[in-house]
Protein backbone atom coordinates (compact mmCIF):
# COMPACT_ATOMS: atom_id res chain seq x y z
CA UNK A 1 0.00 0.00 0.00
CA UNK A 2 2.54 2.50 0.72
CA UNK A 3 4.07 2.07 -2.84
CA UNK A 4 0.39 2.72 -3.91
CA UNK A 5 0.10 6.15 -2.09
CA UNK A 6 3.80 6.99 -3.33
CA UNK A 7 2.24 7.26 -7.20
CA UNK A 8 -0.15 8.94 -6.17
CA UNK A 9 1.65 12.25 -4.75
CA UNK A 10 3.69 11.99 -8.42
CA UNK A 11 0.71 11.96 -10.22
CA UNK A 12 -2.71 13.79 -10.84
CA UNK A 13 -5.17 12.99 -13.45
CA UNK A 14 -7.40 15.47 -15.24
CA UNK A 15 -10.30 14.73 -17.60
CA UNK A 16 -11.46 17.09 -20.23
CA UNK A 17 -14.19 16.69 -22.83
CA UNK A 18 -13.08 17.46 -26.68
CA UNK A 19 -14.34 17.65 -30.10
CA UNK A 20 -12.87 14.71 -32.08
CA UNK A 21 -11.83 17.33 -35.00
CA UNK A 22 -9.68 18.80 -32.12
CA UNK A 23 -8.44 15.58 -30.98
CA UNK A 24 -7.44 14.33 -34.33
CA UNK A 25 -5.47 17.82 -34.84
CA UNK A 26 -4.21 17.31 -31.43
CA UNK A 27 -3.13 13.32 -31.84
CA UNK A 28 -1.58 14.98 -35.89
CA UNK A 29 0.78 17.54 -33.86
CA UNK A 30 2.08 14.95 -30.56
CA UNK A 31 2.91 12.45 -33.61
CA UNK A 32 4.73 14.64 -35.60
CA UNK A 33 6.75 16.03 -31.92
CA UNK A 34 7.18 12.41 -31.26
CA UNK A 35 4.85 12.70 -27.85
CA UNK A 36 2.28 10.91 -26.63
CA UNK A 37 -1.32 12.74 -26.66
CA UNK A 38 -0.72 13.44 -23.11
CA UNK A 39 3.21 14.44 -23.08
CA UNK A 40 2.17 16.90 -25.93
CA UNK A 41 -0.89 18.09 -24.10
CA UNK A 42 0.95 18.69 -20.13
CA UNK A 43 4.04 20.29 -22.57
CA UNK A 44 1.32 22.87 -24.11
CA UNK A 45 -0.59 23.62 -21.01
CA UNK A 46 2.53 24.13 -18.85
CA UNK A 47 4.22 25.87 -21.57
CA UNK A 48 0.36 28.53 -21.64
CA UNK A 49 0.41 28.39 -17.61
CA UNK A 50 3.90 29.47 -17.20
CA UNK A 51 3.80 32.47 -19.50
CA UNK A 52 -0.12 33.58 -18.13
CA UNK A 53 2.17 33.70 -15.04
CA UNK A 54 5.20 35.58 -16.39
CA UNK A 55 2.94 38.17 -17.84
CA UNK A 56 1.17 39.14 -14.44
CA UNK A 57 4.66 39.30 -12.43
CA UNK A 58 4.29 42.53 -10.52
CA UNK A 59 7.49 44.12 -9.67
CA UNK A 60 6.44 46.58 -6.86
CA UNK A 61 8.62 49.73 -6.55
CA UNK A 62 9.22 53.09 -4.67
CA UNK A 63 9.08 56.14 -6.02
CA UNK A 64 13.03 56.60 -5.70
CA UNK A 65 13.52 53.11 -7.43
CA UNK A 66 10.89 54.05 -9.88
CA UNK A 67 12.87 57.46 -10.70
CA UNK A 68 15.82 55.25 -11.12
CA UNK A 69 14.48 53.02 -13.56
CA UNK A 70 12.56 55.78 -15.16
CA UNK A 71 16.15 57.59 -15.77
CA UNK A 72 17.90 54.32 -17.06
CA UNK A 73 15.62 53.65 -19.86
CA UNK A 74 15.21 57.80 -20.53
CA UNK A 75 19.53 57.97 -20.55
CA UNK A 76 21.62 56.62 -23.51
CA UNK A 77 22.47 53.17 -23.94
CA UNK A 78 25.60 52.52 -22.27
CA UNK A 79 28.72 51.77 -24.87
CA UNK A 80 28.85 48.15 -25.96
CA UNK A 81 31.44 46.99 -28.64
CA UNK A 82 30.12 43.80 -29.05
CA UNK A 83 26.58 45.08 -29.80
CA UNK A 84 28.08 47.91 -32.36
CA UNK A 85 30.16 45.44 -34.06
CA UNK A 86 26.93 43.24 -34.38
CA UNK A 87 24.88 45.84 -36.10
CA UNK A 88 27.05 47.38 -38.23
CA UNK A 89 28.05 43.73 -39.66
CA UNK A 90 26.68 43.06 -42.95
CA UNK A 91 24.30 39.75 -42.56
CA UNK A 92 25.50 36.49 -44.57
CA UNK A 93 22.73 36.60 -47.09
CA UNK A 94 23.51 40.56 -47.78
CA UNK A 95 27.02 40.41 -48.71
Amino acid sequence: MPRQNAMRAKSANIHIRIAPEKRELIDRAASIAGKTRSEFILDAVTRAAEHTLLDQRVFPVDDAQWQAFTDALDGPPAQNEALHKLLHTPAPWDA
